[in-house]
């Protein structure tokens, strides 16, 4: 990946909100369709309630595809989410990031060469191939390296079907390949339980020890290996929280994001995407009462939407994406005032060799639909309701 920028003006942290927002409309209107302001769910409310688009971050790089007519495509989000938008935009259309410290330490747990490392060492020691899945919250160069290796992308809404697919690979090698799952060990544990497997037919791949930390034995047993990372704000949820909330809230249902530990997706009544959790939530009986384990802006936004009775934070403490809230309203102002003036200021560019690569990843969770549904859990146990593959 490679940046166009210069420094910031700090000059836009003086300004006044009703100043920001003045400029923000008015270098919009003057862009006009050449501009297309993304914004991911995650973001503080100041940034969604200028954003054109509003959605998760593969929703929001396949608008950004879409759009033939915008030149700038402006991302409040994350660094991966601006690589997957150039990758899957056009040459002529530019993708900037507002705030270039706004990266994910997820995505920032695997990088590509432990990737490909990993992806020879698993092969060597099982004699087995090698199915990379990389959950879209990962880099560009890592997309690349499990598009070399015919693998695919997922995301949390879709990952179900994805592994699906890559069981069909499997099972087409006479069951003789193991599935990585990278760079959240958590999604990937809780798809496979929700399909069915055991935890134990999972095993976690450290990439600071040598051979990720298993032995022969571990990964000839396993049918996935599992990178270990993960999301600080969904690994803070908690089995306590969930008795906490059940105390305190007679009736309280409890749903999750699949990127919180698997203890606590099993004891949730239900884990979700952020689309499928909104989704629940806007259908769900107007009586009902729900404590969501998930990011506190969406939240905070669902509760006013349905009602603070209704929908409560899980966690006692606030769960922000402190990457995500680096972008305020002087960074979205100071690179639309650069644009108004015929300068492109941190622009984010994936190298073509690694774009194209990363795009066959891209297109293959493209082309696997998700699942509209959150999984559910029945008689106490975990139900998938995944869609059509």
């Amino acid at each position: 990946m490679t940046t166009q920028s210069q420094a910031f003006d700090e000059k836009y942290l003086l300004l006044d909100q009703q100043e920001l927002q003045s400029r923000i409309k008015a270098r919009r209107r003057e862009l006009g369709d050449a501009l297309c302001i993304l914004g991911h769910h995650y973001q503080r409310d100041e940034i969604v309630q200028v954003s054109d688009f509003v959605g998760d971050s593969l929703a929001l790089s396949r608008q950004a595809a879409q759009m033939k007519k915008a030149r700038w495509f402006v991302f409040c989000g994350v660094s991966f989410m601006a690589e997957s938008a150039d990758v899957l935009s056009s040459d002529d259309q530019a993708v900037c990031l507002p705030h270039l410290q706004a990266r994910c330490t997820m995505a920032e747990m695997a990088d590509a060469p432990a990737v490909a490392t990993a992806i020879d060492e698993i092969a060597s020691i099982s004699g087995q191939k090698v199915i990379p899945i990389a959950y879209v919250n990962s880099t560009a160069a890592v997309k690349a390296v499990t598009g070399s290796a015919l693998g695919a992308c997922c995301t949390s809404g879709n990952a179900a079907n994805v592994v699906a697919w890559a069981l069909d690979q499997r099972r087409a090698c006479g069951d003789k390949a193991k599935i990585l799952m990278l760079p959240d060990q958590h999604l990937g544990r809780n798809t496979a339980v929700a399909m069915g497997f055991a935890p134990e037919d999972c095993a976690v791949y450290d990439p600071a020890l040598p051979d990720g930390g298993l032995s022969a034995q571990q990964i000839q047993r396993a049918v996935f290996i599992l990178w270990k990372g993960h999301c600080y704000v969904h690994q803070q949820f908690t089995v306590a929280d969930i008795g906490r909330v059940r105390s305190e809230y007679p009736g309280v249902k409890v749903v999750v994001h699949p990127e919180c530990p698997h203890e606590v997706v099993q004891q949730a009544d239900a884990a979700g995407s952020t689309e499928q959790i909104i989704k629940l939530l806007a259908e769900s009986p107007k009586g009902q009462r729900w404590a969501v384990g998930t990011e506190s802006n969406l939240v905070q936004r669902m509760a006013e939407k349905h009602g603070r009775d209704r929908v409560l934070l899980l966690s006692s403490k606030p769960a922000i994406c402190r990457q995500m809230y680096l972008t305020g309203l002087p960074h979205l102002a100071w690179v639309l005032d650069n644009l108004a003036a015929g300068r492109v200021v941190n622009r984010i560019t994936v190298e073509p060799d690694v774009a194209r690569q990363a795009r066959v990843a891209l297109d293959r969770m493209i082309s696997i639909k998700p699942s509209a549904a959150v999984t559910t859990r029945a008689s106490g146990e975990a139900s998938a309701t995944a869609g059509p593959s």
